[in-house]
């Protein structure tokens, strides 16, 4: 398993993480049939949200305690994993999003409840607020930290300024910063490729201007979910009659390698230099196992650049 710098710190994390967004209806033994195949496989980073599950009875943490309740971890094995998760999404009168100082510690104390632990690895900002008062952040994220209750602290869908913006008043590293990204949905990356070609729609700066670069010069390490699924919202884009091109040369470059194309689809985020996790939000043991073989393969330059024409790009 490929492992890559994680922000700022002076650790190392797994090139693949297991999210845990699915697991709402899943039994025990499949959650630990799921927990098992990832340690084999060198995935020891779960990714969870306030969040998931909340469309369950259980309603929100849920998701955070059917993977508590079915593992019931030792502290020893608790120490040899990364818990990370995230908040700031609320299904409340409105769809609306909170990023004050209450909503962000009441959150993490019923998520230390809802996974059985005394710290989180990782919070994260889930969504950008647009009431976000960035000392209000400050502050949670100080008390947080200096109760020992959160060790490290990023965002996610954050564009360069809004990070820039929190960084006004929050005072500890943003460590990861977690975006949709998959070769189908690639816009983060094209982008720069199509720099300063007016006919490019690729060219349209939507992400307030080169995220991935700016992540790159900050430390900020992306963490890419969704990352099999398209762009336009229809779907897994693996075996998908919808996107021949890609799949002939997924399918192609799998049988080369002797992996699957899963594990190309992979291969190709990890490939990229800025050293990005992917976020495997499965429930089947066999993808986290693939997805890890992925993470080891080094496509060459032609192999990364042809899967992204094969998507749709424009490579001028």
């Amino acid at each position: 398993m490929k492992t890559v710098p994680f922000g700022t710190t002076e650790t190392t994390t797994p090139a693949v993480i297991a999210g845990m967004m699915r697991i709402a209806e899943k039994s025990p033994e499949q959650v630990r049939a799921l927990y098992s195949a990832a340690r084999e496989a060198g995935v020891d980073f779960f990714d969870h949200a306030d969040l998931y599950g909340f469309k369950h009875p259980g309603g929100y943490h849920h998701c955070e305690r059917v993977f508590a309740e079915a593992l019931d971890l030792s502290s020893a094995e608790r120490e040899q994993i990364t818990l990370q998760t995230k908040t700031g999404i609320v299904d409340g009168e409105t769809w609306h999003y909170d990023s004050s100082y209450e909503h962000i510690t009441a959150s993490v104390e019923e998520s230390l409840r809802a996974l059985r632990t005394d710290y989180l690895d990782v919070l994260l900002l889930h969504r950008p607020d647009a009431l976000v008062e960035p000392e209000e952040v400050a502050r949670a994220f100080d008390e947080l930290e200096a109760a020992g209750k959160v060790r490290s602290f990023g965002v996610s869908n954050h564009t360069p300024r809004q990070i820039d913006l929190l960084r006004t008043a929050v005072r500890q590293p943003l460590v990861a910063n977690q975006v949709q990204l998959s070769v189908a949905h690639s816009t983060i990356v094209a982008q720069g490729l199509a720099s300063n070609m007016a006919v490019q729609d690729d060219a349209v700066v939507r992400d307030g201007g080169g995220l991935v670069d700016y992540c790159r010069v900050h430390g900020i390490t992306l963490q890419a979910y969704s990352t099999i699924q398209s762009g336009d919202g229809s779907g897994v884009f693996l075996g998908s009659p919808d996107h021949p091109e890609l799949n002939a040369e997924l399918d192609r470059l799998a049988a080369r390698y002797g992996v699957t194309p899963l594990a190309i689809a992979t291969a190709w985020i990890t490939r990229h230099p800025a050293n990005m996790q992917v976020v495997l939000g499965t429930t089947t043991p066999q993808r986290l196992t693939d997805a890890a073989a992925g993470s080891d393969l080094r496509l060459t330059r032609a192999e990364w650049y042809g899967l992204i024409q094969a998507a749709g790009h424009h490579v001028p």
